[in-house]
């Protein structure tokens, strides 16, 4: 099947802009044009636009997206590159939702810790109460809080 532009772009939720673009930049090397000159889309671009979607949530630059490509037009010999980089991709994903989480662990503790102090009506019981005391879930959080204080002898 084909798709134009307009109906792609719909497809995958961006702007139809966005696919010029990529277009424009080199990495959509496959796609036909009517005789017209009108860009049509098979579901086999649907396939690598979302690589390329993929690949731009990683983090990877239009410019690293256009250098993959290259790789592609290479054939074989560039099998390891390829991989190399997706496991490159896989790991700072990884190391990025590992910084989420641990903001998403002190949003949530800092939520409980306000909701507690409101109940109490006063800041200053909930911010004393000791490591052991705090629901299960908080305590390594509070604890990586605390480590500047522990460094210095502060406890």
């Amino acid at each position: 099947m084909l798709y134009t532009v307009g109906e792609m772009a719909k497809v995958l939720g961006v702007p139809a802009s966005t696919l010029r673009y990529y277009d424009k930049e080199g990495i959509l090397p496959c796609v036909e044009r009517s005789s017209g000159g009108i860009r049509m889309f098979t579901d086999k671009d649907y396939e690598w636009l979302k690589v390329v979607e993929c690949l731009k949530k990683s983090g990877l630059s239009i410019k690293d997206i256009k250098a993959f490509t290259e790789m592609i037009d290479r054939g074989d010999d560039s099998l390891k590159e390829r991989l190399d980089l997706f496991r490159l991709r896989r790991d700072s994903v990884k190391k990025q939702m590992a910084d989420m989480q641990e903001t998403l662990d002190f949003l949530e503790f800092k939520c409980w810790y306000y909701e507690q102090a409101i109940k109490d009506g006063t800041e200053s019981k909930v911010r004393d109460l000791p490591v052991e005391e705090l629901p299960t879930q908080h305590k390594a959080t509070k604890e990586k809080m605390n480590i500047l204080h522990s460094d210095r002898g502060d406890d």
